[in-house]
């Protein structure tokens, strides 16, 4: 097909629509497009499991929750992404890491999910060929954005990689690839992925997960390793950014027949943790694919860091009541911690921490953040889109809910 005709589909399936046999039909089309991974001959011995987010601003999850499923019994052999414009790709993350090697050869890849139980990296020429090509397309047509043609770009990777389940986290909020004051296009994802999975004959469910506030306190590539890094040992965990990440790992537990319920599913989880073992899987994950294998040990040593920090203290005094959380990710972005365009380098080591959230106190003592840039003029830069991005008013208590929105499966939704 000329690019043309590919260009005249997407926009017809941008303005008319499919319904979920047709989105299915084009999916399964897609995924049989190039190599389709066999993980029963492999015999690992557990069910592989898989999770896939539609993006955010400090969105590390995938980094903890790997590692903590392999520790748990399952198998994660994740085929992620790299970021554009102001979500950060897992992709990107793990390239920060010296050695790391994000585009392994079959071998290897399978190699490292038998040594650690995971292994996320990024996809090969031969996995989904066809959505690359469409992608492109999208990006130039501004067809980004229709439901049909995400769903099918999501999903085609993953039947392609072939897990026995499969958790999504859908973003909602500002920081979210469909931003809207309502739920109802991240509800329209939702339900859309998992008709098309059920179609596919892939058990899955969706998490509603809120992104009006960056996730964690780190934003930035080698400064999110840090935070997950942090977060896996327990030398630090931020409330928020755990919450997510356990319940996305407990539904992923259940889907896999690893555990009963989600009462089992969490006390899992939080095994995983409290023992070392989760940490050491992602140790051995780093280790397996080319990483430093102390990494876990002494990640400041080992990954890189900027030579500019500056604290960014908000206009006034006060509490942070509203967060355009795009804009956040924004400016990370144009501090070199991603790319407007898919062959923009990256600068691993710049970003933000110590990111402040909704109801959180600032003033000259309690900053908003910390810019961690290559140069002065880049910090100050940074520090005044930061500062326009977040609104500090009076309150002295701001509602803030659970950052887990909702939950749809394949039967029926349930809102939390």
């Amino acid at each position: 097909m000329s690019e043309g005709q590919i260009a005249a589909f997407a926009m017809a399936v941008y303005f008319r629509g499919m319904n979920a046999d047709e989105c299915a039909a084009l999916t399964l089309a897609m995924a049989r497009s190039g190599t389709m991974l066999d993980w029963k001959e492999a015999d690992l011995g557990g069910p592989v499991l898989d999770k896939h987010s539609t993006g955010g601003v400090g969105d590390k999850v995938s980094l903890i929750l790997a590692p903590i499923v392999a520790a748990a019994g399952g198998f994660v052999p994740m085929i992620s992404g790299r970021g554009l414009g102001h979500t950060g790709g897992t992709l990107d993350k793990l390239a920060s890491i010296p050695g790391y090697d994000t585009a392994p050869d079959l071998a290897r890849f399978h190699a490292a999910v038998r040594a650690a139980g995971c292994a996320i990296v990024g996809p090969t020429d031969d996995l989904a060929p066809a959505d690359r090509r469409l992608y492109a397309i999208r990006d130039v047509t501004a067809t980004v954005d229709s439901i049909p043609l995400i769903t099918a770009s999501i999903l085609s990777k993953k039947l392609a990689a072939r897990p026995d389940a499969l958790v999504i986290d859908v973003k909602v909020g500002s920081g979210a690839i469909l931003p809207s004051p309502t739920l109802e296009p991240a509800t329209a994802l939702a339900e859309s992925l998992l008709a098309v999975s059920a179609v596919a004959g892939l058990r899955a469910r969706v998490l509603l997960t809120d992104m009006g506030q960056a996730l964690g306190q780190h934003v930035g590539n080698a400064l999110e390793v840090r935070e997950a890094i942090d977060a896996l040992t327990g030398r630090r965990r931020h409330a928020r950014l755990h919450a997510v990440t356990a319940a996305l790992a407990a539904e992923l537990l259940q889907l896999g027949g690893l555990a009963a319920d989600h009462a089992v599913a969490i006390s899992m989880v939080e095994r995983a943790l409290s023992s070392g073992t989760a940490a050491e899987r992602f140790g051995r994950m780093v280790a397996a694919l080319g990483g430093p294998t102390d990494l876990v040990e002494r990640p400041h040593h080992r990954l890189d860091q900027a030579p500019v920090l500056l604290a960014v203290p908000p206009d006034r005094a006060g509490v942070i009541v509203r967060m355009d959380t795009r804009a956040v990710g924004l400016a990370v972005a144009r501090l070199g911690g991603g790319r407007a365009r898919a062959h923009d380098a990256v600068d691993p080591a710049v970003g933000l921490t110590d990111v402040r959230g909704l109801g959180d106190v600032v003033d000259r003592d309690r900053p908003i953040a910390v810019v961690h840039a290559r140069t002065a003029t880049a910090a100050e830069t940074a520090a005044a889109a930061l500062r326009a991005a977040v609104v500090v008013g009076d309150e002295a208590d701001v509602a803030v809910g659970s950052p887990v929105v909702a939950r749809l499966g394949h039967d029926r939704a349930r809102r939390s």
